[in-house]
């Protein structure tokens, strides 16, 4: 693992019976967790043409929460999956109030915008950065991003840097090496299972979708793969040239790396044996010691899982590590609940 000077953090070990990589990203798929139900308040918010992404605002377990957090899930883009509400949990025992977005097309957002999202969606983040401000009341407003969701918020506050702090876990930081890792022959379920996703979710736009693009999600020549997912739907929708085009110009590690002035506070969370995404990039912006950012990367974890020994209701090891970290932030002499 490798951390900033002076940081101290919990080693992460892996929890019997999900010792390697594959186990580690897959638990929570095939044993679904129970989560209390959360109670959040839906919240509609405007990004323009009409359409409107849906997110919920979910209260914090005291009456004045410590700050907003913002939370966006990965690859399927809904906030009901079980990373953004066990993340949720936590964050709100914390006394942090908690924002959980559907993506455009995503979750029960579906019928509420058209199109789907792409890794680089700031013209749909910007509506929602200025709305989550208001719901922030003058409190500090961070994010969260799994996977995907933190390449939307990375690029987003390069673009514009309007947060006081980000975490991101598990996320691409350069899309071609991510594609090149999931193309693996070892990966070939996981992409299968990722692409039926995708393209299920494209094919449900109440808006409809073009005859090319529904003989690229149902033909004989229908993707196969996400990149040529992106190819057929993403890079044309979101007006890149190309699917390199796209690769290019959303992977934030290029202008990470030459970023001036500095990010807000950043954190950045990458398992070394993550099968989906190469952990080179992560390890990359840790070895460039840029100002406001801190690495971590543990041996272990696979993709977006960290299961490990110690958790509990409180979430797993990247939901307490995201926690303590956010804390600090914002109330480095309070006490935390969490154990």
């Amino acid at each position: 693992m490798i951390l900033p000077p002076g940081a101290s953090v919990e080693p992460f070990r892996q929890r019997f019976p999900w010792l390697g990589p594959d186990l580690q990203t897959i638990r929570d798929t095939v044993r679904r967790p129970r989560l209390p139900p959360v109670g959040g308040d839906a919240i509609l918010l405007d990004v323009g043409e009409g359409d409107r992404l849906l997110g919920w605002l979910d209260p914090p377990e005291r009456p004045d929460p410590l700050a907003l957090v913002l939370v966006l899930p990965g690859l399927g883009g809904a906030a009901d999956g079980v990373g953004p509400r066990r993340l949720s949990l936590a964050l709100r025992q914390a006394g942090l109030a908690v924002l959980r977005l559907n993506l455009r097309g995503a979750g029960a957002g579906r019928p509420l915008a058209r199109g789907t999202y792409s890794a680089q969606c700031n013209s749909d983040l910007l509506p929602v950065l200025e709305r989550a401000r208001t719901l922030a009341q003058g409190r500090p407003l961070l994010a969260v991003g799994l996977s995907l969701g933190g390449t939307m918020l990375l690029n987003l506050v390069l673009a514009e840097g309007r947060l006081d702090g980000l975490v991101c876990l598990s996320s691409p930081l350069d899309l071609e090496a991510a594609m090149v890792q999931i193309e693996q022959r070892r990966n070939r379920p996981y992409q299968r299972w990722l692409v039926r996703r995708l393209c299920r979710q494209t094919l449900a736009d109440p808006f409809g979708v073009s005859e090319a693009e529904r003989r690229a999600l149902t033909g004989s020549r229908r993707a196969t793969t996400i990149r040529h997912f992106d190819a057929l739907i993403t890079a044309p929708r979101w007006q890149y040239r190309s699917v390199e085009h796209y690769y290019a110009e959303a992977s934030p590690l290029p202008k990470l790396l030459r970023r001036s002035p500095p990010l807000p506070p950043t954190l950045i969370v990458h398992a070394q044996d993550d099968p989906w995404v190469p952990v080179a990039a992560a390890t990359a912006v840790a070895q460039a010691r840029l100002p406001g950012v801190e690495v971590l990367l543990p041996r272990r974890g696979g993709h977006n899982g960290f299961h490990g020994l110690g958790d509990g209701p409180a979430g797993c090891w990247s939901d307490r590590v995201t926690v303590q970290w956010l804390r600090r932030l914002v109330a480095p002499d309070v006490p935390s609940p969490l154990p």
